[in-house]
């Protein structure tokens, strides 16, 4: 793949339907992506929604600057293991897997976003993972990672839920799992992706609830 640039000037302010996107090939013709944001060639740092197609698999290779995937649907398998629908996975820094999926599955990645210090491997099946109670009636949420100032977590709205006005210290990225998260800018279903910069500010809320992946302070060199 040529050089490609799609909302990659990480200063701005960024909203992506993923599901009015087309699906573009990968170099496996078995396996294609919506590409939500992307700076570089095949080795890119990237933010994309990924599908298998049953039986399509990758050779083995190396993440130098690691990997973030929460599986949609469907099992996304690798050496390692096989992850459900839930499933949550960090594979840090210099890590390297052949993955595959058997019957399909869809997956939310994003590539070269860690800290290169980063050396901890994490599998959570949030299915079954314990949530905390948030900061405000209505909120709970499920910590998956952290280092230094990246946080990595899933974040559940009880229909109704307001939250305070704040500003996101290393900037704020959510991909909405399920349901309708809002602010004061716009409203966003399911499949919609949101990056917001470094010391930007919103008063989130969602009056249907919602589901919400959200990752915080890896836009500070931005």
């Amino acid at each position: 793949m040529n050089p490609v640039q799609i909302n990659a000037d990480e200063t701005e302010r960024c909203v992506v339907n993923s599901g009015q996107l087309d699906w573009v090939a990968s170099p496996q013709s078995q396996v294609q992506r919506r590409l939500l944001a992307r700076d570089g060639g095949e080795v890119a740092r990237a933010t994309s929604i990924v599908r298998y197609a049953p039986g399509a698999r990758f050779a083995a290779h190396v993440h130098d600057l690691g990997e973030e995937i929460l599986v949609l649907d469907g099992t996304f398998s690798d050496e390692a293991g096989d992850y459900g629908p839930g499933s949550y996975l960090k594979n840090p820094p210099g890590s390297s897997h052949a993955p595959f999926s058997v019957d399909g599955c869809t997956l939310f990645v994003k590539l070269r976003h860690l800290h290169p210090h980063d050396s901890e491997r994490v599998v959570v099946d949030t299915r079954h993972a314990g949530w905390r109670q948030g900061m405000v009636a209505g909120l709970t949420v499920l910590p998956l990672s952290e280092f230094g100032t990246m946080h990595t977590a899933l974040v559940r709205w009880a229909p109704g839920t307001f939250f305070n006005p704040h500003r996101h210290y290393g900037g704020e990225e959510i991909f909405v799992v399920e349901g309708v998260f809002e602010d004061e800018h716009g409203r966003y279903p399911q499949g919609c992706w949101i990056r917001s910069p470094h010391l930007s500010q919103h008063q989130p809320f969602s009056r249907e609830g919602c589901l919400i992946l959200v990752k915080t302070g890896h836009l500070l060199d931005a």
